[in-house]
């Protein structure tokens, strides 16, 4: 590879985007300052609440520290965290996918019907995972091909599998939610599960197992294969990696492909893991996809900071669900938004995200 694609590739990683400043912090990111505030906030809390039981910071405490919350966070966290990888490969590679929504819900739908039908949950499995790639396949085709634009294209996608998902079930079955079908169910280590709190990793889906394995490939491509360094430049600078004598199409139709198998294992977990496809309203996948998308941008483009930032919000989703039930004295629709808010206001704080340069722009292999 040329050292000209060597530069673009090391543009997108995430220290070139720190902008340093004089000063007691300025030598830490927003992202790094917010992380270690959430830290010693945290730290304060179970403090509080060991010396304070019966209080609010105790009830706090108490759930924070619970196996079950835990448990809950990683299973909320499978179909996000599945959807913002693919993301992150879509983008860094050039392309602008907020299909991620419609790629889940065709995935979720698509695995139940496959396991319905052939009585095997992992062919269903497949079969949601063939699904949403054949679906992104079609969105790569229309952006990278035709020139769409990417992100009408993208929500094309969405709305395409909003409407077909329960429009399938309801010829099908009668209706717009599936009946039931085998689980993926969990796999258990003896001893392990039950140490408390950190029990829930070793009593969980095989689906958070296996996202656990696509976080790590996932940064292990980037980092230290040839393939990674060819997405990053073909986002970041595609005349650079035209020049170096790669294909610049097609590693964005291998990145798009690839965020279609991403986000279809976390469709078909989805529904897997709970056995049926609801889709009534927005669906059971209720905005899981737009959340990836905020995921891996709050990560920076960067498979482990994007799980942590979609562990961050499923964590507290599966707290405001444990704090309904405890009646601590706060209005129900007052925690259900907790979560939101705080994704919200950390958002503002960590500061810019440095999209890639090339992202969204249509290129074509020879141009001047």
């Amino acid at each position: 590879m040329s050292d000209a694609t060597e530069t673009a590739a090391d543009e997108t990683r995430p220290d070139a985007a720190v902008d340093e400043s004089d000063g007691l912090l300025g030598a830490y990111s927003p992202r790094k300052i917010v992380a270690g505030v959430t830290v010693g906030g945290l730290a304060v809390l179970l403090v509080a609440g060991a010396l304070f039981p019966a209080s609010i910071a105790g009830t706090l405490s108490d759930v924070i520290t619970s196996r079950n919350t835990l448990a809950s966070a990683l299973r909320l966290s499978v179909p996000i965290a599945f959807a913002a990888l693919g993301g992150i490969f879509a983008e860094k590679s050039g392309v602008i996918n907020i299909g991620l929504e419609g790629l889940l819900i065709i995935a979720a739908f698509t695995a139940v019907y496959v396991t319905e039908i052939t009585g095997g949950v992992w062919l269903g499995f497949g079969g949601g995972i063939i699904a949403s790639t054949l679906l992104a396949g079609l969105f790569a085709v229309v952006t990278i091909e035709f020139r769409a634009d990417q992100i009408i294209a993208g929500l094309a996608v969405w709305l395409i599998a909003l409407g077909l998902a329960p429009f399938a079930s309801q010829v099908i079955y009668g209706g717009p939610n599936t009946p039931t079908v085998p689980t993926t169910g969990a796999i258990t280590v003896p001893v392990l599960s039950e140490i408390p709190f950190f029990g829930a990793l070793f009593s969980a889906s095989p689906s958070v197992y296996l996202l656990f394995l696509a976080v790590g490939l996932s940064w292990y491509v980037f980092e230290r294969t040839a393939f990674g360094r060819w997405i990053r430049a073909s986002g970041e600078n595609p005349k650079a990696l035209d020049t170096a004598g790669v294909n610049v199409s097609q590693v964005r139709y291998a990145a798009v492909l690839l965020s279609g198998v991403l986000a279809g294992m976390g469709g078909a977990a989805l529904s897997l893991d709970l056995g049926q496809f609801t889709g009534n309203g927005p669906t059971m996948v209720n905005g899981k996809g737009f959340i990836a998308i905020v995921a891996y941008l709050f990560g920076n483009y960067n498979p482990i900071g994007a799980f942590l930032s979609t562990l961050l919000f499923a964590g507290l989703d599966a707290m405001q669900t444990a704090l309904q039930l405890q009646g601590i004295g706060i209005p129900r629709q007052l925690i259900r938004i907790t979560p939101f808010v705080i994704v919200i206001v950390v958002l503002s704080l960590v500061g810019r995200t440095r999209i890639p340069e090339a992202a969204g722009e249509y290129y074509e292999s020879g141009e001047e």
